[in-house]
C-alpha cells in the first residue's frame, strides 16, 4: 500500500518528532526508489542526487543488494558467535590502513563510533579533556553533542573539559592561504590552547577532528596541519582521533582515507568510519592501535555490540569494497571531481557572488558571498540556489557556519555529464539573479 504524498506528510506530522526535519521542509520531495546517482519521486520524476554520500557506490547497487540478500537468507545473528565475515572484513579494511591501525570495533553508526573513540581515548590516557575544531559536528549522542560546537552552542553550552580550536579554514579563517605555512600557524593555535588547558591543571585526552570538516563548510585542511597537531597532542599525553564518518572510503580519490592527504608520515591514533561503508546499511567502525585497545581491555569491563559487525553488515561492507575496487571509483572521483572543480572555477570567474571553490575528489564546496573583499556570507542566495536547483531536479544542500556553502558529496558513480549539468544549472540560476536584479540578502547580514 502506498499513500499519497499529502497523506504521508500528514501522517509524518502526526507521528514523527518535529525536530526530525526533512529536506525542503516547505515542499518536501517524496522519494520512492533510486538507482545509481538518481532518485525518483512518486510521479516518476528523476532527481540528480548530490547529497547522498551515504549511498557511497550508488543507490541500490545490485552487487550489494545481492550480497545482503544472500547472507540474510543464510544467517544473521548476535555478534558474539564466531563467524568468518567479521574477520574477513577487518582484514580487508586493514589492508587500506597504516600498519599500526589494526584493531577493529564494529558498531552501527558514526555516532556510536565516535562515542567509542572518545571512551578509548579517555581510558588510554586517563585524562578527560578534549580539543575539537570550531563548528565541528561528531554525532547526536549526548557525549558527542558535548564535543560538537555546531550543536552545543545552541544547547547547554561548552563543558569545562571541552576546548575549541580555530577551524583551519584558509579562505575565511584566522590564517589565509597567502601565508607561507598556514598549516603551522593553525597547529600553533592548538599548541597555545594546550598550554592554556595545562595552566589550569587539566590534561588532554584527545584532539578530535574530521579529516575534512564538512559541517564546517567543506574545509580542506592546510598541508602539515595534522602532523604538527599530533606532535603537540602527543607531547601533552593525548591521542589524535580522526573522524572519517563522512570522508573515508576513497571519496578524495587520490587516497582511500582523507587523513592520508596530510602526508605519508601522519597517522591518527584512532580512526572512526561510518556513513559510506554500508552504502545505506547501518554499519560503522572504530580502528585503533594495539596499545590503546589493550588499555581498553584492561579496564575489566567487557565491550560488546549486539549488531555491530553482524554477518549481514559485514557481507555488505565487503561488497562495498568490491565495488570501489572493481569499478575504480577512486579513479572516477579524481576525474569527475577535477571536472566539477574546474567548472565551478568558471562560475567563480563569471559570478562575483561565488567567493571560493574548494575540494578534493568528490568532496567539493562552493562558498557564496555578497562581497568578495569582506567575504560577507550570501546565506539567502545560497538557500535560493538550492531551491531553484530542486526545480531543476538537482538535490543539493548547504553547510558552513552561515549556511552559505553549497556542498557536493554525491555517490561515487557521479559522472562528468552530471557535473556539467549541475554547473550549467547553477550558472543559469546565478545569471537569472543578476539579470532580474533579485535582492536576496539584507545589508546587515
Amino acid at each position: 500500500m502506498e499513500f499519497t504524498k499529502e497523506k504521508t506528510l500528514a501522517m509524518r506530522s502526526k507521528l514523527i518528532g518535529q525536530s526530525c526535519r526533512l529536506f525542503y521542509s516547505d515542499d518536501p520531495v517524496k522519494i520512492i526508489r533510486a538507482r545509481g546517482q538518481y532518485l525518483f519521486d512518486e510521479a516518476g520524476t528523476q532527481y540528480l542526487d548530490c547529497i547522498s554520500n551515504v549511498q557511497h557506490v550508488g543507490h541500490c547497487h545490485p552487487h550489494i543488494t545481492e550480497a545482503a540478500a544472500a547472507q540474510m537468507d543464510l544467517l544473521n545473528t548476535n555478534t558474539r558467535f564466531l563467524h568468518d565475515n567479521i574477520v574477513m572484513y577487518a582484514e580487508r579494511l586493514a589492508a587500506t590502513l597504516p600498519e599500526k591501525l589494526c584493531v577493529f570495533y564494529f558498531v552501527n553508526s558514526g555516532s556510536e563510533a565516535n562515542d567509542l573513540a572518545l571512551r578509548l581515548a579517555q581510558q588510554y590516557t586517563q585524562h578527560e579533556d578534549v580539543i575539537v575544531l570550531d563548528h565541528a559536528y561528531h554525532g547526536h549522542l549526548k557525549s558527542l553533542i558535548d564535543i560538537s560546537p555546531y550543536k552545543f552552542r545552541k544547547l547547554t553550552g561548552q563543558k569545562e573539559w571541552v576546548h575549541v580550536a580555530p577551524l583551519p579554514d584558509t579562505y575565511r579563517g584566522l590564517y589565509g592561504a597567502d601565508l607561507p605555512d598556514p598549516g603551522q600557524a593553525y597547529a600553533d593555535a592548538v599548541k597555545d590552547l594546550i598550554e592554556q588547558v595545562q595552566s589550569k591543571g587539566r590534561k588532554i585526552a584527545a584532539f578530535f577532528a574530521e579529516s575534512l570538516p564538512s559541517v564546517g563548510g567543506q574545509v580542506i585542511l592546510p598541508n602539515g596541519y595534522s602532523a604538527k597537531v599530533a606532535e603537540y597532542v602527543h607531547s601533552a599525553g593525548g591521542v589524535f582521533v580522526a573522524d572519517e564518518v563522512q570522508s573515508g572510503f576513497g571519496r578524495v580519490g587520490t587516497h582511500f582515507w582523507a587523513f592520508q592527504l596530510q602526508g605519508e608520515h601522519f597517522c591518527p591514533d584512532i580512526l572512526t568510519m561510518g556513513k559510506p561503508m554500508g552504502n545505506g546499511h547501518p554499519l560503522a567502525c572504530v580502528v585503533t592501535t594495539p596499545e590503546i585497545a589493550s588499555a581498553f581491555t584492561a579496564n575489566g569491563v567487557e565491550y560488546f555490540n549486539t549488531f555491530g559487525g553482524n554477518p549481514v553488515s559485514c557481507a555488505i561492507g565487503l561488497a562495498v569494497l568490491d565495488v570501489i575496487e572493481k569499478e575504480d571509483l577512486r579513479g572516477n572521483a579524481i576525474k569527475v571531481g577535477a571536472v566539477l572543480k574546474e567548472l565551478f572555477r568558471g562560475l567563480h570567474s563569471k559570478h562575483e557572488i561565488v567567493g571560493d571553490v574548494r575540494g578534493v575528489g568528490l568532496f567539493v564546496g562552493l562558498e557564496m558571498v555578497t562581497d568578495r573583499k569582506l567575504k560577507t556570507p550570501a546565506t539567502n542566495t545560497a538557500a535560493y540556489v538550492v531551491k531553484r536547483l530542486k526545480e531543476d531536479h538537482i538535490v543539493v544542500s548547504t553547510d558552513g557556519p552561515w549556511d552559505n556553502v553549497l556542498k557536493f558529496k554525491p555517490p561515487m558513480c557521479f559522472s562528468v555529464e552530471n557535473a556539467e549539468h549541475v554547473a550549467q544549472s547553477i550558472d543559469r540560476i546565478l545569471t537569472d539573479i543578476k539579470t532580474t536584479s533579485l535582492k536576496l540578502e539584507k545589508d546587515d547580514i
